[in-house]
């Protein structure tokens, strides 16, 4: 007996618990932690089933983490406090351990105030 789902495909309802067999798991490097995650068979169905097209790019608790970031951004826009962020990360250069004011854009190198004012001197020394 088969069931129709929310899509109208019509599924068998001894499928729904085990993933579709043209899925397998695939590790994949989370960019905001570099750990290695499993995006499983039965994640990829879903993927597919909701019509997205790119893999995830965060593992479960660095995507939360974002999520919390960003619920807690809307909630000061919206009450019309100011929020002053600090995010840690490796200088891009260096590898030195950093805080910068600002969430990185994912693909950017991110660089420690040294490394960044030795790239930019004339930043010190203004030709005015």
């Amino acid at each position: 007996m088969s069931e129709s789902n929310f899509n109208g495909r019509v599924t068998d309802p001894s499928s729904l618990a085990d993933p579709d067999p043209e899925f397998q798991d695939r590790s994949i490097t989370c960019i905001d932690c570099s750990r290695d995650f499993i995006w499983t068979a039965g994640e990829q169905a879903f993927f597919r089933d909701k019509n997205l097209q790119n893999p995830p790019k965060r593992c479960k608790d660095c995507k939360q983490a974002k999520n919390e970031r960003l619920s807690a951004i809307a909630a000061a826009q919206a009450s019309g406090i100011k929020q002053r962020i600090e995010v840690t990360v490796s200088c891009a250069r260096c590898g030195e351990v950093t805080t910068v004011p600002f969430y990185p854009s994912q693909g950017r190198p991110v660089f420690c105030r040294s490394c960044f004012l030795e790239m930019n001197p004339s930043i010190l020394n203004p030709q005015a």
